[in-house]
This record gives C-alpha cells, sequence and structure tokens, in this order.
C-alpha cells in the first residue's frame, strides 16, 4: 500500500474504533497479507497521525499494549464533565504500595511492610488486582512461600507507561521513605510499557475514576513469617510476561 493518506485514515479509524490500544502487528492485521503495508509504512503513517494532532485536544500516544488516541492533559477537567461517574480518591497507603511493588518487583507483602513499617491491608492489594495493575508473578522460595507481586502491562498503559526505564528517578519522589538498604533498587529494570507518567507517592493522580469515594487504608502493622527476608536477586517480572 503507497497511498499514505488512505493508510493514515484506516489507521485513524481502527484506533478510534478500538476499545484497546493497538499494537503494530494488531493493526497490520486489518490488512491482505499480500497487499497490506510494511511495519516501515505503518510507523511513517503513525508518527504523521501524531503530528496531525498537534494543534488538537487529543493526541495519539504509544503505550506499553501499543497506540491509542487520547484527551490531552490541558482541555481533560473540562472533557472529565461528560463522565458522571463518582470519582475515587486512592488513600497515599495505597500510592505507596504501588509506588514499592513498581520499583522494588517482584516483591513480597511482607518487604512492603517492612519498608512501609506499617501493615499493608488486604484490601489494598485486592485494589490493586481489581484495578489489573498489579498481579502475583511468583512465590519467594522460603517457608511459607509468600506471593511475589509485579505490576502489568494496564499499569503502564493507565500511566502513560511504554516501559518501567520511563518511571521518574526515585530520587523524585520525594514523600516515599527512605528504603532498608537491605532492600535496594535492581539496577537492571526491564523494559515494560496498565496512564500518567508517574507510579510514585506524589506523582501519580490522586483522582480516578471509580464508584467510591476513598480507598486503600492501612492496617496496624503485622509482617508475618516473610518479613525482614532480603529481596532476592530475581529479574524484574517485564510486563510482557505479567500482562
Amino acid at each position: 500500500m503507497t497511498d499514505i493518506d488512505q493508510l493514515k485514515r484506516i489507521l485513524e479509524a481502527a484506533l478510534l474504533a478500538a476499545p484497546q490500544p493497538l499494537s503494530l502487528a494488531q493493526l497490520a492485521a486489518i490488512f491482505d497479507e499480500d497487499a497490506g503495508p510494511s511495519r516501515e509504512e505503518l510507523a511513517r503513517a503513525l508518527e504523521q497521525l501524531r503530528e496531525d494532532c498537534e494543534s488538537r485536544g487529543i493526541e495519539l500516544v504509544e503505550v506499553a499494549s501499543g497506540f491509542r488516541y487520547q484527551v490531552r492533559e490541558n482541555v481533560h477537567p473540562f472533557v472529565s464533565r461528560l463522565w458522571t461517574e463518582r470519582q475515587t480518591r486512592y488513600s497515599r497507603a495505597l500510592l505507596e504500595t504501588l509506588a514499592l511493588i513498581a520499583y522494588r518487583q517482584p516483591v513480597t507483602r511482607g518487604e512492603i511492610e517492612q519498608i512501609r513499617g506499617v501493615g499493608v491491608a488486604s484490601s489494598i492489594i485486592k485494589t490493586l488486582e481489581e484495578r489489573e495493575w498489579v498481579r502475583v508473578v511468583g512465590y519467594r522460595d522460603v517457608p511459607g512461600k509468600p506471593a511475589l507481586l509485579g505490576t502489568t502491562r494496564a499499569f503502564l498503559d493507565y500511566f502513560n507507561l511504554k516501559s518501567l526505564d520511563e518511571l521518574p528517578a526515585l530520587s523524585e519522589l520525594r514523600e516515599l521513605a527512605d528504603p532498608d538498604p537491605q532492600l535496594s533498587l535492581s539496577t537492571d529494570a526491564a523494559p515494560a510499557g496498565d496512564g500518567n507518567a508517574d507510579a510514585g507517592t506524589d506523582a501519580p493522580p490522586d483522582e480516578t475514576s471509580g464508584d467510591a469515594d476513598s480507598v486503600g487504608q492501612d492496617e496496624p502493622s503485622d509482617p508475618g513469617p516473610e518479613a525482614g527476608i532480603e529481596t532476592s536477586t530475581t529479574p524484574i517480572t517485564t510486563p510482557e510476561t505479567t500482562a
């Protein structure tokens, strides 16, 4: 296919009609295998579509799952008035827990409690799993077999990230408590790609659409048998394997 304008129209329509981001492979699949555009042509058309949005209220972005159109941040406050759902305000405890999972994955609940110095309520983990931001990626090979938690591709999509490498540096997360040196952050974070660019206690938006006023509260500290266990050198689980 050499008609770039027609290709752009097809891609634009497909992205607007799709309920989720589309990858290059998914976009290529809508064309006949023999007569379809090459990957280079698709990439060029997508880049032109992105440039076409520069002065518009929407933008074409690439996240972990693929490409999608979304409302620009500077017009979002106006557009959000169209949405009637009551917004959820997530607690600091939930956001801190999510940030620790994102930066130190795979990590157990006991290790999170050791860092924060307070117990993690079961409702926090349940909420994160229901949002499909976090999932169990394995089990620590110690007595009790505590679950290892990691983030998902849906987490990256929600925070507008293509990979975990795009997370802000820990030094930028001013309100996050200084971690135990035994639980140091792994330096070989895997590429990632579940919206907004940050996942820390300052960076993530405090409000997201939902059906409750506030979720995610701490409970009295009770680290359990896995507390005090040093974080293993298990490689960070990539979104491709956790999504």
